[in-house]
């Protein structure tokens, strides 16, 4: 009878230890999303930037940088669905943030106002696999609680509702108005005290695979910034002299827009630098907690920089437009990952990626299933340093953005980009390595790849139920595809 039962205990000890032995191969998430960053906003991607990100810069140099990493779409909303659940947002009708309607010539395309719950998040997906979950910062996910973040799979959200900006008292310093975050006296600065935040949960969960969502609302208008970053900014500036803005008609059709082209606002590198300085802490604290070899570290952006409205903060040159536009200053993003054992240091990749791939990347890295529709595909080729069986890339911006982006949808092919216009269904033709402004548009000169592009975008619209514009009053019929 001994025996047995010491047989049965032995059995059962070998299979707890099997189980956490499994547990314990699971690698660690943690994403750092930063609202309204630009590609051309971080040090790597810009040696001649204005704003310093050390510690950006020095986690670049630990694993691999994306040159060619794009949002599933120009405004955050959308891309912030894509990065949750690995679709296109357009099969949502999650095509504008929420819940943006302004009319231009046309009334906009019909537009959802929330990640529903039957979505199967990434924090739901690594819940399943025995991962604690932790979300802070900016959601824009869903008008109510019931949509929020510990609604959606996250066991913890830090700051997480359903207002995009900061909303605080004194915007990004405390107190904060913010109902799902209590003020703390001594943590007023709003990147920090989420931070801080992240820090503890990894603190906390360090003996058990956790993902950490860390989604700053910086550096999103309001530009507002520490005071002693402000200053130092300041006297920074009087070195970056030239011309700060101009007027282009030719990029924004038939009215000019006035765009910035100089990098020196004082108050926005004030802000870049703290939530630089917030990515450096938290990247800290995996060193400290002992798991920074287990943890898959990624850093993205939600949208290109704020470049033709509300203060024109930063410049994406030689990037064309900005938040609210398809062409890439829009859209082309910071991607930075670094996966201990796959990457390798200081590498880069010129694969196309997309927020889309996110989910199904680590969903194949915590040794998930997905039964459900996934638009994007795991990158670990590419992480290692090979290539991605990928054809295309499909946006698609049925709206006015508040920026002065016009309704357009693109399709990325290798080199060749096509931008079609929604009003009146005028298409353009850039060929991007010899092109990454998006100056020369080549339509007339290869009208066969025109078409054939074409075509693979229009077959995505009817794969995806894309909506377009609508008519507006008694006005003219909007194109259609």
């Amino acid at each position: 009878m001994k025996s047995r039962l010491f047989s049965i205990t032995t059995a059962l000890f070998s299979s707890f230890i099997t189980l956490h032995a499994a547990d314990a191969k699971k690698p660690n998430v943690l994403v750092f999303l930063v609202d309204d960053l630009g590609y051309m906003d971080i040090g790597v991607n810009n040696p001649h930037s204005f704003y310093e990100t050390p510690s950006i810069d020095a986690f670049a140099k630990s694993g691999m940088r994306f040159t060619d990493g794009y949002a599933a779409n120009p405004v955050c909303s959308p891309t912030r669905y894509s990065l949750m659940t690995g679709k296109y947002p357009t099969r949502a009708r999650v095509t504008n943030f929420f819940v943006g309607k302004r009319a231009g010539k046309f009334k906009p395309a019909p537009l959802a106002r929330r990640m529903e719950l039957e979505e199967i998040t990434i924090a739901e997906m690594l819940k399943e696999q025995g991962y604690s979950t932790f979300f802070a910062g900016k959601w824009h996910l869903g008008e109510s609680k019931k949509f929020y973040p510990q609604n959606q799979g996250f066991d913890i959200n830090i700051g997480g509702y359903h207002r995009g900006g900061p909303y605080t008292g004194k915007k990004y310093f405390a107190p904060f108005k913010n109902p799902e975050m209590k003020d703390l006296p001594d943590d007023n600065h709003l990147p920090d005290r989420l931070a801080n935040e992240t820090v503890k949960f990894i603190k906390d969960n360090q003996d058990k695979p956790f993902l950490a969502y860390l989604s700053f609302y910086s550096v999103h208008t309001p530009l507002i910034g520490r005071p002693d970053l402000v200053e130092k900014y300041e006297a920074k500036a009087k070195d970056f002299k030239g011309t700060k803005f101009t007027e282009e008609e030719q990029v924004f059709g038939s009215k000019k827009r006035m765009v910035r082209v100089l990098q020196n606002h004082p108050v926005y590198a004030a802000m870049v630098e703290a939530m630089d300085e917030a990515v450096g802490k938290v990247l800290k604290q995996l060193e400290d907690s002992g798991v920074a070899d287990n943890t898959i570290v990624i850093f993205t952006s939600d949208n290109g920089g704020l470049s033709t409205s509300e203060g024109l903060p930063t410049s994406n040159l030689p990037l064309r437009g900005g938040k609210g536009w398809v062409y890439e200053g829009g859209i082309r993003e910071p991607w930075i990952i670094r996966y201990p054992g796959v990457t390798k240091a200081g590498s880069e990749s010129k694969e196309m990626i997309c927020s889309i791939d996110l989910y199904p990347t680590v969903a194949q890295a915590a040794g998930a299933t997905t039964q459900h529709i996934i638009d994007g595909i795991d990158i670990a080729p590419a992480l290692k340093g090979g290539t991605l069986e990928r054809k295309s890339l499909y946006w698609h911006y049925p709206h006015y953005s508040n920026q002065g982006g016009i309704p357009s949808g693109a399709i990325r092919e290798g080199e060749w980009k096509l931008i079609e216009r929604y009003e009146d269904g005028r298409v353009h033709l850039y060929n991007l390595a010899q092109d990454m402004s998006e100056q020369t548009d080549l339509a007339e000169k290869f009208p066969e790849r025109v078409t054939e592009m074409r075509a693979r975008l229009h077959t995505w619209y009817k794969e995806v139920d894309a909506q377009f514009l609508q008519k507006k009053g008694n006005g003219p019929e909007p194109w259609r595809p």
